[in-house]
């Protein structure tokens, strides 16, 4: 019964005389003594030793299990191809390395990577070695994220992150030694990058998307509301783009709204940001600017826009927005920018009109002229 038990449970028989050919079957069987009664006195030291000989036997199983794990860790960490290991002492010199970090850093032989010094720099700066050895986790009461990531540099100079965990791993002979896992992950930062770049980005003309125009002038209003200063929204339709698709193609008319976006991030500062929210609207935040300069910006891109030498020729209606007299939140300031750019249309498509009540009653000629002064107007 106590064999089936989890724990070991020492079992001490007293008995009344029996014969020492018994008691040693007893204690053969597992026994951990056998007292007679006659000698009552030596219970309590049979019982001592019982314990602590069991005691002794527990903890010497638990380091043999311990002792394996270790092993089959070691085992399995230095034969893997994904993980670097390395033993390296207090001031961050090489003690051993696997193959997996030979190859991770580019280098031809273990030779050359115990010359390098890759981990010296964590070991002597205090907050690195105890995000390294996960004391930071402990000291901040299991919140803080363990993982110390870091940039690094292979044998031929390009760039490697990796992400570093390790442990003090003293032996004898050795005062400070530390055993640390290096995983490669350039491959995923690189991939989560692209990813969010691809969340904020517009697919076609590699401008900022609504999103993102929406996070930009949500930073904005709040730096705004700091500094006290106004900034502007432009709001952009490119002009006549079914017709454009229509009679030339859409691959065209994709082209065309791409030269749109290169006129944007010609004519805008690199605080600005530029964005294609629909298929042929478009949006500049410039920060820290008033009515007067916004307007100036807005003439510069129709220009541009214009006089880029390409065909067909286009042109943008543009509608500018001030914050915050036009519009203290999100929703009001692209409302403001919104109308405006409708009353720039009205006001063009009230040009043409009376330009074609023009050419009905004075002859085309006449009416070419008075459009073109319509357009410098």
């Amino acid at each position: 019964m106590l064999a089936e038990r989890e724990r070991s449970i020492p079992l001490i028989f007293l008995t009344d005389r029996i014969k020492q050919e018994l008691v040693a079957e007893l204690v053969t069987e597992g026994a951990a003594d056998c007292v007679d009664r006659d000698h009552i006195g030596h219970l309590p030291v049979a019982i001592r030793r019982a314990l602590s000989e069991n005691n002794l036997r527990e903890e010497r199983d638990r380091s043999e299990k311990k002792l394996r794990h270790s092993e089959a860790r070691y085992r399995a960490l230095v034969g893997n191809l994904t993980y670097g290991i390395c033993r390296c002492d207090g001031e961050g010199k090489f003690l051993d390395v696997n193959q997996a970090l030979v190859t991770m850093l580019g280098y031809t032989s273990r030779k050359e990577v115990m010359a390098a010094h890759h981990v010296s720099e964590i070991l002597c700066n205090t907050s690195n070695r105890e995000r390294l050895l996960g004391l930071s986790y402990e000291k901040d009461g299991g919140d803080a994220d363990v993982r110390l990531e870091i940039d690094w540099k292979r044998k031929d100079g390009t760039a490697l992150k990796v992400r570093l965990s390790g442990r003090q791993a003293s032996t004898e002979g050795e005062k400070d030694s530390y055993e640390i896992i290096v995983e490669d992950i350039t491959q995923q930062r690189k991939l989560e990058d692209h990813l969010r770049q691809q969340a904020a980005q517009d697919p076609l003309t590699g401008l900022a998307n609504y999103r993102h125009l929406v996070e930009i002038l949500d930073s904005e209003i709040k730096r705004s509301e700091r500094t006290r200063r106004e900034f502007a929204l432009l709001f952009l339709d490119l002009d006549g783009l079914k017709k454009i698709n229509d009679h030339f193609g859409h691959v065209v008319g994709s082209q065309a709204l791409c030269r749109l976006a290169d006129v944007l991030c010609n004519s805008c500062r690199n605080m600005d940001t530029a964005a294609r929210f629909g298929g042929d609207e478009f949006a500049v935040i410039l920060p820290e600017t008033s009515e007067v300069p916004a307007n100036l910006v807005a003439g510069r891109i129709c220009d541009n826009l214009a006089r880029d030498g390409r065909k067909p020729k286009l042109s943008v209606s543009i509608g500018v927005a001030i914050y915050p007299k036009d519009g203290e939140k999100i929703d009001t300031l692209m409302g403001a920018a919104d109308v405006a750019v409708y009353a720039m249309k009205a006001r063009a498509h009230g040009r043409e009109e009376n330009i074609q009540k023009a050419t009905r009653k004075i002859g085309p000629q006449a009416a070419v002229g008075r459009k073109m002064r319509s357009r410098v107007s």
